[in-house]
């Protein structure tokens, strides 16, 4: 047993095979903040040999109560490049492609047009969000979605299921709607909580999800809605 080989507490779990499989894996995470940036670090951590990363925003001081690379050093710092040096850092092997964009139709046919094993779609507005599944599908790359970890405070029922099995989540039920008018009723594996959400919370209007929630966010949800996805990812490729 080589005790200095980073991945050998993972090799063990999984054995040499299932390892590699991981290791020659190539993952695009859509989202850098609460969610998606948790679950890049896990699929990192994991050994996910390829990862193709895509957000354009900076580390705002309001992030660092839930996001795991905000802090007052990162502080206006392009995720994406504060996350190019972390996971390089845990992987100096790693394949990093990195895209300071947000997805929309000016550019997701040349974002797609890669092959990815999986994709994870933290994106946390509606129009992009759809675009991406619906493009994604069609392609037939494996894809889970995070819906709403805002307003949530249970751990307990987080859970992971087909989009049309979701239910008491406004960002799903708004993602339900648009989904079905491009032809997509089933399909998509997401990860969200059946919580019911206070109204004090927050604004969530379906056209909110359109633009930044404004939903209030406990610290714990959004880093367990990622671990979901990167799990989710995972599992379905050890398969």
């Amino acid at each position: 047993m080589n005790t200095e080989y980073w991945l050998n507490r993972t090799e063990i779990l999984l054995g040499k095979e299932k390892l590699s499989k991981l290791e020659n894996a190539h993952v695009l995470v859509a989202g850098l903040g609460g969610v998606g940036g948790y679950a890049v670090e896990q699929l990192c951590r994991a050994g996910i040999g390829k990862l193709t990363i895509v957000d354009a925003d900076v580390v705002m001081p309001g992030n660092r109560n839930r996001q795991i690379i905000a802090l007052k050093s990162t502080e206006n710092k392009p995720k994406a490049e504060v996350f190019r040096e972390r996971l390089m850092d845990i992987n100096p092997g790693i394949k990093l492609i990195v895209i300071h964009d947000f997805i929309g139709k000016e550019n997701i046919d040349r974002i797609l047009d890669d092959s990815f094993d999986y994709i994870v779609d933290a994106i946390d507005t509606l129009s992009p969000k759809t675009q991406l599944l619906t493009r994604a599908l069609g392609k037939g790359f494996g894809i889970v979605s995070s819906m709403g970890a805002g307003g949530k405070l249970d751990p307990s029922q987080v859970r992971v299921a087909d989009i049309a099995d979701t239910y008491n989540c406004r960002l799903a039920s708004a993602l339900r709607r648009t989904l079905r008018k491009a032809g997509v009723n089933t399909g998509i594996r997401v990860v969200f909580s059946p919580e019911q959400v206070s109204k004090s919370a927050g604004s969530s209007t379906e056209e909110s999800f359109n633009k930044k929630s404004v939903v209030g966010t406990i610290s714990y949800m959004p880093p367990l809605f990622g671990c979901y996805c990167a799990a989710e990812v995972i599992r379905s490729l050890l398969k």
